[in-house]
């Protein structure tokens, strides 16, 4: 069978996978279709909850390993789609679908650049992983994998990158905050109105600057995205919270940056989660140089994934456009299916780690 004849199957899967819808924490159908389609190529397919993955037959723990890893959950179709989102429909070389472009082309043709490279004895190992959960960050998906697979050595992440090389991500992290001040009633000078105290903090979130800013990924960015206050309009409201998005960066660990918010805001201040760190990657790394000699780009991801969970080298790379994802009408071309299996191997085959 030739790369032809890969991207054909390539394209069908995706057509079958979109029909099933496969949001966050309910892609239960969509792990049995791929793990169906795996064994019907006469490869094992290994599970744990809804993820599942494929290993390289005769699996040699003397060569390095390299994890192929993209995601099978979406997000909910937005306002706006005039299409049914879970009906593949092709159109002048476009293939519209509810994950179509995030990330289920990445998917499909990590899947079929590793039934290719598998087919000859190569200097590595390979693991395929279809993880769950990634939309949210969960901790059913691929931080469940990880501990139960063999050390990895490198990962290739499969998101809409136009096929050009993310070498950092930045990470996230989503702070409460909380305002106090005193109730009291609306028409007397009474109270403490803890609104009024909120908005001086929330200015100094959108105007306070990070000392250090990653040559790759630039500054940090804290942007307020919830706010709530008050019980009725006669009330001075004591308390008020809102929620701040923090896109973090190499020039400093999640805890590191949250320890500065709490000593340069009047609030109280809780973070969610510690664990989604920024990556990077060297730019001397061989897949990071193979590609920059096919003419890809590198660049830093201002978007989160899976790779702020993979705790060793990965790079970022895949077919689409990150601009259309979690949009209405969501697409992938054809072609960029087609050049995405085709870079992969490219860029993985013979590869010395």
């Amino acid at each position: 069978m030739d790369l032809d004849e890969l991207y054909y199957d390539a394209v069908d899967l995706l057509k079958e996978l979109i029909a099933v819808p496969s949001f966050s924490k309910e892609e239960t159908r969509a792990a049995d279709v791929l793990q169906s389609y795996i064994e019907r190529q006469g490869v094992a397919a290994f599970r744990e909850g809804n993820n599942v993955w494929c290993v390289s037959p005769g699996l040699d723990l003397k060569k390095p390993v390299i994890l192929l890893n993209s995601h099978i959950d979406t997000v909910k179709p937005v306002a706006g789609w005039t299409k049914n989102p879970f009906e593949a429909f092709e159109s002048d070389g476009f293939l519209y679908g509810l994950g179509s472009n995030d990330s289920g082309a990445s998917l499909v043709a990590l899947l079929h650049a590793f039934l290719w490279l598998t087919r000859k004895t190569q200097p590595f190992n390979l693991i395929f992983l279809a993880s769950c959960e990634e939309e949210i960050s969960g901790k059913n998906g691929i931080e469940r994998v990880l501990p139960i697979l063999p050390p990895i050595a490198f990962a290739v992440v499969g998101e809409p990158t136009q096929m050009h090389a993310a070498t950092a991500e930045k990470g996230l992290m989503v702070l409460d905050c909380t305002v106090r001040g005193v109730s009291g009633h609306a028409a007397r000078e009474e109270g403490d109105n803890a609104i009024y105290k909120a908005m001086k903090v929330v200015e100094r979130f959108r105007t306070y600057e990070f000392p250090d800013r990653s040559e790759t990924l630039g500054k940090v960015k804290m942007s307020v995205t919830q706010i709530q206050a008050g019980t009725q309009h006669n009330v001075v409201p004591d308390r008020c919270t809102f929620v701040v998005d923090v896109r973090t960066t190499d020039r400093y660990t999640n805890k590191e940056i949250f320890e500065m918010i709490r000593k340069a805001v009047d609030c109280e201040v809780e973070a969610r989660s510690f664990r989604l760190n920024s990556s990077g990657i060297s730019l001397l790394h061989p897949f990071v140089r193979r590609a920059v000699m096919l003419n890809r780009k590198t660049f830093g991801s201002p978007t989160l994934s899976d790779q702020a969970l993979i705790p060793y080298p990965s790079v970022k790379i895949g077919p689409g456009d990150s601009a259309r994802s979690h949009t209405a009408d969501e697409y992938i071309r054809l072609n960029e299916i087609r050049e995405g299996l085709e870079l992969y191997v490219k860029l993985l085959d013979d590869l010395i780690l």
